[in-house]
């Protein structure tokens, strides 16, 4: 079955970037130079914008790949995308050096440091949001579920999926509509 190009990108570039951490924890250097070559121009600019030094983003990125070669192993796919882990390493190197910027002070100023990470609650609701769309999503007919998640989650058009499923546009746009419908109801209940 074919699928066209766009709706596979992001998954099997995903499944990529997980083979290659997996390699790299291993210690294979050219894996190494494989995963920057891939992922070192979107980490630079999370480390830029939190920086706003170019110099002081390529030394955060640098700690960055220190850091990833070192904890390859802790990548859990279970837990976040690739390119997730990765961003949250460069981010999390990136605001050591600006913290490491600032003079030492009390422990006062602590509490005017903000926290931008959600909530437990917000985190609990997120959850929980997730499971109900899923349970919904379960409920639909396979070709109305195929379809939905082709079209929202891979980014596939209407008309690949009509032409993959070898149905006229029209019964694909009627299916994914319908299926939209229910998911809506279920959702609402």
């Amino acid at each position: 079955m074919d699928f066209p190009a766009g709706a596979r990108t992001a998954s099997d570039e995903s499944r990529r970037l997980a083979g290659t951490l997996a390699e790299v924890a291993r210690g294979d250097s050219a894996a190494m130079a494989d995963l920057y070559a891939r992922t070192s121009a979107k980490l630079f600019g999370i480390c830029l914008r939190v920086l706003g030094n170019r110099s002081e983003a390529e030394e955060a990125l640098q700690e960055t790949y220190v850091a990833v070669w070192r904890n390859a192993a802790a990548f859990d796919a279970a837990r976040a995308s690739p390119i997730t882990w990765l961003a949250i390493v460069s981010r999390n190197k990136a605001i050591d050096r600006l913290r490491s910027r600032r003079p030492a002070q009390g422990l006062e100023a602590a509490a005017e440091v903000a926290d931008d990470r959600a909530l437990a609650s917000e985190l609990i609701e997120d959850e929980q949001e997730r499971g109900r769309l899923t349970t919904c999503i379960e409920e639909l007919e396979e070709r109305q579920r195929d379809a939905i998640r082709s079209a929202f989650l891979d980014g596939a058009t209407y008309s690949d999926l009509a032409e993959r499923d070898g149905v006229p546009l029209g019964t694909m746009k009627s299916w994914i509509r319908r299926g939209l419908l229910r998911l809506r109801g279920c959702l609402e209940r």
